[in-house]
């Protein structure tokens, strides 16, 4: 009889994770992914995005806005898919490091010119800048978690993503 032991931290499965950087170690290609997803209009302001094979995530905008608020925005959702993207990087780089993370909360603000977005000016119509706050309660050294967050924030892929120039071509079909 053979027992398979999962050896865990902070709920990460370590010995995968090791795994994978050792095969993107041996083999760069394997570090090169492609994501996708497909938008779908639902009428007025709301839209749902299909990723894999997941259940749709919607999306609309406040009552404010002019939509029926039955969903976060946007520009809610870049917040959320930055604090994911973060919580993800301190879970896997907190786990490597043989740090135990008891718990964990990211705040995320930012400021978006309704002006320029609607076409009342020109401008950048964008978030203006994003603030985050990391909450981590751990029993590491000072020195560990400011090891730990220089290392998630300069990993970041949608973090990367938010602070560096990247293309993007939109073609109409």
């Amino acid at each position: 009889m053979t027992t398979q032991t999962e050896v865990k931290l902070n709920d990460v499965d370590i010995e995968a994770v090791g795994a994978l950087v050792s095969a993107v170690a041996e083999d760069p290609e394997k570090g090169q992914t492609d994501w996708s997803a497909t938008v779908t209009w639902k009428g007025a302001f709301r839209s749902e995005v299909s990723i894999r094979d997941f259940d749709p995530i919607p999306s609309d905008e406040p009552a404010g806005l002019g939509g029926t608020d039955t969903a976060p925005n946007p520009v809610e959702q870049v917040l959320g898919a930055l604090g994911n993207c973060l919580a993800v990087g301190y879970a896997a780089n907190a786990t490597a490091a043989g740090v135990e993370i008891r718990d964990l909360k990211i705040e995320l603000s930012g400021d978006v010119n309704l002006e320029s977005f609607l076409g009342l000016k020109p401008g950048h119509a964008g978030y203006g800048g994003l603030s985050v706050k990391v909450h981590l309660d751990s029993d590491a050294s000072e020195e560990q978690l400011a090891a730990l967050h220089d290392k998630v924030v300069n990993s970041s892929p949608v973090g990367h993503t938010l602070q560096n120039p990247v293309p993007v071509r939109i073609d109409l079909a």
